[in-house]
């Protein structure tokens, strides 16, 4: 008899990552709760750093990037206020980890990332998910041949939202994200409006940056 004691460690640091990091930090979905304990975060890591999905710390990528904080994709997808019957865009794949979350939540997803090494990792990890379609585009461009979209997830800190992502949703639409504030990451949502669209902070926690949205530098005199 095989007995796979690694894959048992990783499901029991599983499931004390949801009863120590999420239930204990407004985690308060229940659906969410139980989407991030039954997905395996190891399974969307390079194999290098796998052993590290379970730390309440981000885990390093590739080429600067790094997988966000299970809290801080906890608390934004609970923000999200997600629907089975949703269509969302997720900003900012990696290898595929949020993705695997959001279709046990949602009705479809369309999953943005750029790396090619995320990439090559996203692929297979998500071959099993018919409702997730994987895009190879720029983080700040989206998907907007898949559009409208209920939901907008960026999985990361931005400096600010582009306009062409929130054009992607319907109005009404929800948007949740990091926004980078002088070097200080904080979660934020909000809505689509005939008049356009604001998002409001509602938690200071660490989000990792993406590429791509940093906004023009002004010069001061």
């Amino acid at each position: 008899m095989n007995i796979d004691l690694r894959g048992q460690d990783m499901t029991a640091m599983r499931h004390a990552m949801v009863a120590s990091q999420l239930r204990t930090n407004a985690v308060s979905d229940a659906r969410v709760v139980a989407a991030m304990d039954l997905v395996p975060r190891e399974a969307f890591l390079p194999p290098a750093v796998a052993d590290l999905a379970y730390r309440d710390t981000a885990v390093p990528l590739s080429h600067g990037r790094a997988q966000n904080v299970p809290i801080a994709t906890g608390r934004l997808l609970t923000q999200a206020e997600l629907r089975p019957t949703d269509r969302a865009l997720l900003i900012g794949a990696a290898g595929g980890y949020t993705a695997a979350v959001l279709a046990a939540l949602v009705a479809s997803v369309v999953a943005v990332e750029s790396d090619p090494a995320l990439l090559d990792i996203a692929r297979p990890a998500l071959a099993d998910h018919g409702n997730v379609t994987l895009v190879d585009a720029p983080l700040q461009a989206g998907h907007a041949a898949g559009a409208p979209y209920d939901v907008l997830v960026i999985d990361g800190a931005v400096d600010s939202v582009p306009q062409v992502l929130v054009d992607q949703l319907v109005i009404g639409g929800r948007i949740v994200g990091g926004l980078i504030d002088r070097g200080v990451t904080r979660l934020a949502a909000g809505r689509r409006t005939a008049g356009g669209f604001a998002l409001l902070d509602f938690a200071d926690i660490d989000c990792v940056p993406l590429p791509g949205f940093s906004s023009p530098r002004s010069f001061t005199f």
